[in-house]
């Protein structure tokens, strides 16, 4: 025998009968490369093994061997299998001879033990890897072990029956393992159970492994909803230790190519997750592969595979999801990275176009319905709050009086449903406003090459109509920027509008009424508030529906036809006076820069439902507008109450003192002497109590207590202070877009986008994208003198001319660069002033003379700009 055996067979029982060895072996070690050496000692163990019972069963083949315990002996007596396997244990304790194989005996008796072709292996476990692993070390020939991944790992049956956890050992195998002997006994004891199972496969009368594998889970207790049977840090060792050999790592992809297909007939047409939950084994084993994202995937293997995974039924997709949300935020990310790889390069590698819809690549589809499973257990496996839940409106909003279309025609009212929601959020009982922080940032989901690509006039038609054989990535809103959701809402409010006008001329033909396609409000600029508001409550109380019109202003006593800029000035004006400290509805913290609801306001909840109208216009009709709230009001307004962590933003002196409050080291109660008792101010500097508790005056804030404390300070500053007026501001926020997919489309901080916009001004991204009409280019002397001179304004003054310009000083989802402005010629060298077509985002500019000229007439015009004219 070779002294490299020799050496493997000597170490091996020092390594195996170590106290510390057998005990950190049950208990899983957490030195991943001491584990897997002692799992190919084992394996090595196990060969030996093998070696000594077919020594003593079949000899090694000389006649004249002079081995006691070889059969080939003539001084040998003859030992039935039983006792064969319990002797080849004995043997190899003792470090005994070990023959080798006489050259009559190659290749025939001895090869039997080797079973270079391992056929009868249809499923695999690490140890048997590490035993395959092991031989074709030895023989510097991996085929064998090619050959057996390539026959298990383009199986189904195989795959699913592969890597199984064993049953976790119990409180009293656990005791037995704390002294010297009892490691010493519990480590044969395993390696003479390796033996025997080695013995029963070669034994003709035994049954396969395979069977009994295949029967049930007999080792593996009722799983939870989290769980699968697979051993996945035991996939990850294989894995890792795989994977650097090229030519194994090929057969991973051959067989992968071959199993998908498979798969995705069984998930389709034979209903396979349903009567063996365990099918989901396979592709969590699949999913462990790191190579995956590499380009000899993602051309034929990973498709196929995504194809396959996007057939299964919604439970196996919850599941899936639960389990990979207890994965950490790397392994995540490289899930996620490998999906997003593959959609990359469908998209980079295709041309896709109007009549080439992106919609229609499979490899795409598949790889986003994937990515959805990725993106639900990554708000799951992060912080999120499930709780803090608002109340639904108890008045239910009040539906229109007229008759629909549908109604009119003699048919019943469709989508009388409410808003969209996922059914894999439904399934797991989970929102992504119910996310806090998760595991990596949301941001990473969103891929901006398809975004590129995609159609959304046609997206959004799919979206509608929620057809099987066309897909809708708005869907899937996790992997469109805000851009696109906004060009997406922008459609759906737009089609309600036409809708409504068509409705209404329906309308007034079958009733004979006047005519009114919009929602028309006419107002005094001395008067806004008055005018606005008493026209809002009148529409609201008498036909909600109107809301969803076309906003038409009118000012009264000038000319300006509406085509959205003279909108965006009413909006602008109405915020201003809202917003205006001295009528109370909001307070104003100067610290922040924010406004908040004032619980002492004398405002009616009437009041605060017109501000939310107003709020809900300005998004249905694609408007920006100035107002400053914390976050935590756009999460209200997506359902979710405030809590303590939302007290940073909204109140950080607040925020602060509760965090020190919590932290503190010493005796709450004796060193700050504080109550559940808080008080406040009213407009008028007076101050108000309020017991967080029953007699909250007489109870301390104790160490064991604060925590609640902090809590309910927390719940009553943004939540029951403000109760009333926010339910009605959420109340009309509703009336206008209960029917949109807004909440379905956006997160809390994008709706702050929607509605403010952005404030950081890019003008060098405008002046990229702004086109130019009239006798104007780009090379123009004047194009150029005016951007040098908006270029040298102060920050204060860009805002201006963006305001003058535009009709707000906000930048638009996506930035500057997504405003598409136009600089007309208005005639030769003059005294008049530039002049806007705020409506068309179009700057009229006459073409003066001097830069000097250019800057002191536009500088007069963007600082006493008002009103609107006829041109």
């Amino acid at each position: 025998m070779n002294s490299d055996e020799r050496d493997c067979e000597c170490a091996l029982p020092q390594a195996e009968t170590s106290p510390a060895g057998g005990y950190d072996r049950i208990q899983e070690e957490s030195d991943i490369e001491n584990t897997e050496a002692s799992r190919m000692k084992r394996a090595a163990a196990k060969h030996l093994i093998e070696r000594y019972y077919h020594q003593l069963t079949e000899g090694c083949g000389n006649d004249s061997c002079s081995n006691t315990w070889c059969s080939s002996s003539r001084g040998s007596h003859r030992l039935d299998n039983n006792a064969a396997a319990v002797k080849a244990l004995e043997l190899y304790k003792i470090n005994a001879k070990l023959c080798d194989p006489h050259p009559s005996k190659k290749g025939t008796t001895m090869n039997h033990c080797v079973r270079d072709d391992f056929k009868d292996v249809n499923y695999l476990t690490e140890e048997k890897v590490y035993e395959i692993l092991h031989i074709c070390g030895e023989k510097e020939d991996y085929s064998p072990l090619i050959r057996v991944i390539g026959r298990v790992f383009s199986s189904a049956e195989g795959l699913v029956q592969s890597f199984r956890r064993s049953k976790p050992p119990t409180k009293e195998e656990l005791k037995s393992l704390q002294s010297k002997d009892e490691d010493k006994d519990e480590d044969e004891e395993e390696v003479a159970a390796c033996s025997d199972a080695a013995m029963e496969e070669d034994s003709p009368g035994s049954s396969s492994r395979l069977d009994g594998a295949a029967s049930g889970d007999n080792d593996v207790g009722k799983l939870g909803p989290d769980e699968v049977s697979v051993d996945i840090d035991a996939v990850r060792r294989v894995y890792q230790r795989l994977l650097s050999n090229g030519n194994i790592e090929t057969a991973f992809l051959n067989a992968l190519v071959y199993l998908s297909p498979n798969v995705e007939c069984d998930l389709t047409y034979h209903n396979v997750y349903s009567r063996d939950p365990n099918y989901l084994n396979l592709f969590v084993v699949v999913m462990e592969n790191s190579n995956l994202h590499s380009p000899d995937y993602l051309e034929i293997a990973l498709p196929q595979f995504c194809r396959a995974m996007s057939k299964l039924p919604l439970p196996a997709l919850a599941k899936l999801a639960r389990l990979w949300s207890h994965y950490s935020a790397e392994q995540i990310h490289r899930i996620m990275e490998t999906f997003q790889q593959l959609i990359t390069y469908k998209v980079v590698s295709n041309e896709f176009n109007s009549r080439n819809l992106v919609n229609d690549d499979d490899a795409v589809v598949a790889a986003t319905k994937c990515l959805k499973i990725v993106y639900y257990a990554n708000v799951m496996g992060g912080e999120v709050d499930t709780e803090h839940n608002e109340e639904e409106d108890e008045e239910p909003i009040p539906e229109s009086s007229e008759l629909t279309l549908q109604e009119l025609l003699g048919e019943e009212r469709r989508n009388k449903k409410g808003p969209r929601v996922d059914p894999l959020e439904t399934e797991l009982t989970i929102r992504t406003s119910d996310s806090r922080r998760p595991l990596i940032p949301f941001e990473e989901f969103v891929n901006e090459p398809l975004n590129e690509v995609l159609e959304m006039d046609k997206d959004y038609t799919f979206f509608k109509v929620e057809t099987e054989n066309k897909f809708s990535f708005m869907t899937c809103p996790f992997i469109l920027n805000a851009v696109t959701k906004n060009l997406g809402l922008y459609y759906d409010n737009r089609i309600r509008m036409y809708s409504e006008r068509r409705i209404t001329v329906l309308y007034s033909l079958v009733q004979g009424q006047q005519l009114n396609p919009y929602l028309r409000l006419k107002v005094r600029r001395d008067h806004i508030i008055d005018d606005a508001l008493v026209r809002l409550e009148m529409i609201a109380m008498e036909n909600p529906a109107d809301l969803k019109k076309q906003l038409y202003v009118e000012f009264e006593g000038e000319q300006g036809v509406d085509e959205g800029g003279v909108s965006k000035e009413f909006f602008q004006l109405v915020v201003e006076e809202i917003f205006n400290p001295d009528i109370g509805m909001f307070a104003y913290d100067e610290r922040t820069k924010m406004f908040w609801f004032n619980p002492s306001s004398f405002e009616n909840e009437g009041q605060f439902t017109l501000i939310g109208i107003v709020l809900g216009l300005a998004i249905y009709n694609n408007c920006i507008l100035d107002v400053h709230f914390p976050m935590v009001v756009y999460r209200k307004l997506m359902g979710k109450k405030g809590t303590f962590r939302d007290l940073a933003d909204s109140n950080p002196v607040l925020y602060q003192s509760l965090k020190e409050l919590s932290e503190y080291e010493g005796s709450v109660e004796e060193d700050m002497m504080i109550t559940f008792q808080i008080s406040q101010t009213d407009l008028f500097g007076n101050p108000l109590m309020y017991d967080l508790r029953e007699n909250g005056d007489q109870i301390p804030v104790t160490n064991e207590n604060r925590k609640e404390f902090v809590a309910q300070y927390a719940e009553y500053m943004l939540n029951k202070s403000v109760e009333k007026q926010f339910k009605a501001f959420r109340r009309g926020f509703h009336m206008v877009t209960n029917e949109s997919p807004l909440k379905y489309l956006f997160r809390p901080e994008e709706i702050e986008l929607l509605i403010c916009g952005s404030r950081n001004l890019d003008f060098q991204a405008l002046e990229e994208t702004t086109e130019y009409d009239g006798g104007y280019s780009r090379d123009s002397r004047i194009i150029k003198e005016f951007w040098e001179t908006l270029h040298s304004f102060a920050e204060e003054q860009k805002r201006l001319f963006l305001q003058f310009t535009t009709g707000t000083d906000r930048a638009p989802v996506g930035g500057l660069g997504k405003l598409k402005m136009i600089i007309a010629k208005n005639g030769p060298d003059t005294d008049r002033l530039p002049t806007s077509h705020t409506c068309f985002n179009v700057l009229l500019l006459p073409e003066y003379d001097t830069r000097e000229k250019l800057r002191e007439r536009l500088l007069k015009a963007i600082l006493y700009a008002k009103g609107f004219g006829m041109l």
